[in-house]
């Protein structure tokens, strides 16, 4: 290497990695990874440690949940929650991905009207049985399907049932008559995939179709209206930028509450079992066995599992926080 070239490089700067803790809401938009996504909001505030609460494509929009520091350990539950999308499939036409990326395998005439589409969709509320998609992050020998896929290798794949909680026609676009628009919005559960379900909706209606836009819009209790962009993230200074953050019990703000006494605290802390007398237990009076959030005052120590009348056995406990990072 020309010696007078690297006296003339400018010098690499590391990044200061630091610790951050707490949730942002991004509002992810079309393009990125999931993955991608994440490590531009570490960027942006420096974070040593991050995860997301569910993966989004990178064709899809919406609320990813990004959790930095001790809010990863919270990261779990937001897998398990119910998702919102409002999702766009072109009819008519089918793709071997399900979405715009893939390939046409076959164009239909679509004679189906906007009472028909809605009945469609509405067809599939409740349990039902769903294939998952060749074009998925889901293993098989230790390799995603995905990459089968790439390969033109087409596997077996069991039918799984998931939940479609809500389902409605939000809207139908004839501009194209042969190759109308219809959105959808639909609350499901963890593991549906909305390609899957407007394929299927598509073979409802006898035409065939594919997905060319989805967005997310609610992932449990978080909602996309308290999301913020890259846009306007990354143009605010360091002081609005951590306005962004949201407190570290934002993931489990709908779990039942008790506070403890610092003599319990200490206990919790350190792993022990708590038995709680009759006026710490008064919170929990209601609250069936199973996870409840615990505090030291304003500070969130962790997360216990539950057994009325009154056991709490620490499952996730947060390193010290200092006090100046409110919880709630």
């Amino acid at each position: 290497m020309n010696e007078t070239a690297v006296r003339g490089a400018a010098p690499r700067v590391r990044r200061a990695w630091q610790r951050v803790d707490g949730v942002l809401l991004l509002d992810k938009p079309t393009g990125p990874s999931s993955n991608d996504a994440l490590q531009r909001a570490r960027r942006a505030f420096s974070a040593a440690k991050g995860g997301h609460g569910g993966t989004l494509d990178p064709m899809a929009t919406g609320l990813l949940p990004i959790a930095f520091g001790e809010a990863t350990k919270f990261l779990h539950d937001l897998l398990d929650a119910d998702k919102t999308y409002e999702a766009t499939m072109r009819l008519g036409v089918s793709t071997d991905s399900g979405d715009a990326e893939g390939v046409t395998t076959a164009e239909r005439e679509v004679t189906c009207n906007d009472a028909e589409i809605a009945a469609a969709c509405a067809a599939f509320a409740g349990e039902i049985a769903q294939v998952p998609p060749m074009h998925s992050a889901l293993k098989r020998d230790g390799r995603p399907l995905y990459a089968y896929a790439r390969e033109g290798v087409t596997l077996e794949r069991e039918a799984r049932t998931v939940t479609v909680h809500e389902i409605g026609l939000l809207d139908v676009d004839r501009s194209d008559p042969a190759r109308p628009l219809a959105t959808f919005r639909a609350r499901v559960s963890k593991g549906t995939y909305i390609r899957t379900l407007a394929q299927d909706i598509g073979e409802r209606l006898g035409c065939g179709a594919h997905l060319v836009a989805l967005r997310r819009t609610r992932v449990g209790a978080l909602d996309i209206a308290q999301a913020v962009g890259f846009d306007a993230l990354e143009a605010a200074d360091p002081v609005a930028r951590a306005g962004w953050l949201a407190p570290l019990d934002t993931l489990v703000a709908g779990l039942p509450r008790v506070g403890l006494g610092e003599v319990l605290a200490d206990r919790f802390i350190k792993g022990q079992r708590i038995v709680l007398d009759h006026a710490d237990r008064a919170p929990l009076s209601r609250a069936p066995a199973g996870p409840v959030r615990v505090y030291l005052g304003d500070r969130l120590l962790g997360i216990a599992d539950f057994a009325p009348p009154g056991l709490l056995a620490p499952q996730r406990v947060l390193a010290t926080v200092p006090r100046d990072r409110p919880n709630t």
